[in-house]
């Protein structure tokens, strides 16, 4: 039985990404995998002819290929910080239909995936908690949620496409009540400067009638900029699509590598690791 999804409502939207990270996976098959968007997305009965036409353009194409990196270095980090933290939580903050968390699994630590009540209620659907999981509703701006978290062994946070909708100050708060709560841990996430938010943000701002573009978080040099924040935030950045990975692959053109050098360096697509210093 297939689970519906209708259009124009809240679930549709995790539909993109959703369709994203399985094309990901069918154009990039060396450098990415995810077999949970393969498969969910056959055990989805909604309209993808849309999605289907528009990833035969240039550039959705690219685009595929921005989310892939993107997922990958995310990960990378995670994996990283469970070498030497191997019992920590692993949160995804606004994970959608995202699993990462669980891809990431090390057999020891613990996974929570945080988003709005409505979209933790689809997930329960599709993606039900395993062992050592936990999906929990909540407003990422409230730090009720902060409670829920087993931080006894160090924790990691990672937020993928999600502090583009945050005004500045909603980040920063944000940032700084994690630094209270979690000394020792850290919070990995992809920002972007002023020019991309805005191409990013364009019909969603605008459809929420929103006009100061401005007041939305955007970053170019995230060490200068978010490290007066708190003096307990060591915070350092590399280039998403180039950072991490050379894309001397097959499947990427010398096109795609200008282009990835055009998001890294213009547009600065970076991902930002921020550690908050103290002890566990």
């Amino acid at each position: 039985m297939k689970y519906r999804i209708e259009k124009n409502t809240v679930q549709e939207t995790l539909i993109l990404p959703l369709y994203s990270r399985k094309l990901c996976t069918e154009l990039y098959p060396n450098l990415y995998r995810d077999e949970t968007a393969v498969r969910l997305i056959d055990e989805i009965d909604y309209d993808f002819s849309e999605a289907e036409k528009n990833s035969r353009s240039l550039m959705q194409r690219f685009g595929a290929l921005e989310v892939a990196m993107r997922q990958n270095d995310l990960a990378f980090e995670v994996q990283e910080y469970l070498k030497t933290h191997p019992c920590a939580a692993v949160v995804n903050l606004g994970c959608g239909l995202d699993n990462t968390g669980r891809a990431c699994d090390n057999g020891r630590c613990k996974i929570y995936n945080l988003d709005f009540p409505d979209v933790i209620a689809l997930r329960q659907q599709l993606l039900p908690a395993g062992e050592r999981e936990q999906n929990i509703p909540c407003d990422l701006k409230d730090p009720a949620w902060f409670d829920k978290i087993d931080a006894s062994g160090g924790a990691v946070f990672f937020a993928s496409g999600v502090f583009y909708y945050f005004l500045t100050e909603q980040v920063k708060a944000l940032v700084q009540a994690m630094a209270d709560a979690f000394p020792g841990s850290m919070l990995v996430f992809d920002p972007a400067n002023r020019t991309a938010v805005k191409m990013i943000a364009k019909t969603w701002l605008r459809t929420a009638k929103i006009k100061d573009v401005g007041a939305y978080f955007a970053v170019s040099d995230a060490e200068r900029e978010l490290s007066p924040w708190d003096s307990r935030l060591q915070v350092s950045s590399k280039g998403y699509m180039l950072g991490y990975n050379d894309l001397k692959d097959p499947s990427v053109s010398g096109f795609f590598r200008f282009l990835a050098k055009v998001g890294d360096n213009g547009m600065k697509m970076q991902i930002v690791k921020i550690r908050f210093g103290g002890k566990l």
